[in-house]
């Protein structure tokens, strides 16, 4: 399942700012993708809106994708938490 979240990170990054699909991998901050807080709560509710979970406010900001992978990945309908 992370891969499609990959994926949906990464067309949703080139679609809103252009960002090449390559560069959207685990290890990537999202201060070198550009990712700032606006642009991270709108992922945020991008998620919400296509997995239909739901994200605590009080959540750690992710520094990276993967952390931001694995902070959706905890909350979709059978996962751990």
């Amino acid at each position: 399942m992370e891969k499609d979240n990959l994926t949906l990170l990464a067309e949703f990054l080139k679609k809103r700012e252009n960002i090449d699909p390559a560069r959207v991998k685990p290890e990537a901050t999202l201060e070198e993708l550009k990712v700032d807080s606006l642009l991270l709560l709108e992922l945020l509710f991008e998620f919400e809106d296509r997995l239909g979970v739901k994200i605590p406010n009080d959540v750690p900001p992710p520094k990276t994708v993967g952390d931001l992978l694995g902070i959706v990945e905890k909350l979709m309908p059978g996962k751990g938490a």
